[in-house]
């Protein structure tokens, strides 16, 4: 009987008998490309899911996708990093609200070599000195939060980036630095995948760091329920606390200290 009794629980709790067990709750993160590509979310979201007995689904697409996507209702939170579009974004009911979650910077990387002799100089000042030579320059063309970042650092150096020497990949961050390799081409990419990909770039270096205009900040907000009601706003609000407390801003802080020798994000929650 004891036999006959142990394997009627097995065949119930594998679902044979009553029913299969319930579905893990999922959530569904549109984030920025550099987030994946640095690896980044990969120490994060595990622990995220152990903590709350879930899965999440990772779209990584350039923050105006992530946004537009969320925008048709088919993404319960942001990791963007366009803070004008997020402020819109939230402004116009889609958004809960926009909260700080980290940031870091973007570096403007060239041949090694630097034809045109920008190193050093304000970022504007070495895009000027890029279009006025007709350097190579490759872009991500691809509305994502670096994207927008470029063309309003083009706008501020007077410019309007045109011509055969002005490349659009409309990919992402690594396929976008992989191809200004190649080129050995100039190209404006967050420091996060940079130190994630460096030793395979081998024909190009950082010219350009530390401008204020260089600022990089990311931040999550959760979905409106108000207008999409199908979407996890419990689970979204969790992942949103989660990503901004003691433990998410600690392995923000530590993330690639051990394999770059220096942090690739900075937490932005000061506690």
């Amino acid at each position: 009987m004891k036999r006959i009794s142990f394997v009627f629980a097995v065949l119930f709790l594998v679902g044979i008998l009553g029913g299969s067990l319930p579905a893990q709750e999922t959530l569904t993160l549109a984030s920025t490309t550099s987030t994946l590509d640095s690896g980044l979310l990969d120490a994060l979201i595990p622990l995220f899911e152990k903590k709350f007995a879930c899965t999440v689904k990772i779209i990584a697409v350039g923050t105006g996708q992530a946004m537009r996507l969320a925008r048709d209702g088919n993404a319960d939170v942001l990791l963007v990093h366009d803070r004008e579009a997020e402020e819109k974004f939230v402004a116009e009911g889609f958004g809960v609200e926009r909260l700080d979650v980290m940031h870091n910077d973007f570096v403007l990387v060239g041949p090694a070599h630097d034809p045109v002799r920008g190193r050093g100089l304000p970022v504007t000042a070495a895009l000027a000195r890029i279009a006025s030579a007709g350097a190579a320059f490759v872009s991500r063309g691809d509305d994502s939060g670096t994207h927008k970042k470029e063309l309003k650092l083009w706008r501020q150096a007077g410019l309007h980036a045109d011509g055969r020497w002005y490349m659009e990949s409309g990919s992402g961050m690594e396929a976008t630095l992989r191809i200004a390799n190649e080129k050995t081409a100039y190209c404006l990419v967050d420091r996060a995948t940079w130190l994630a990909h460096q030793k395979e770039i081998d024909a190009l270096a950082i010219l350009v760091e530390g401008d204020a205009q260089l600022f990089n900040p990311y931040s999550v907000i959760v979905v409106s329920a108000a207008k999409f009601p199908w979407l996890n706003v419990k689970l979204a609000s969790r992942f949103a606390e989660y990503i901004r407390s003691a433990e998410g801003q600690a392995i923000i802080r530590d993330f690639g200290r051990d394999k770059f020798g220096c942090a690739l994000f900075f937490p932005d929650v000061v506690r």
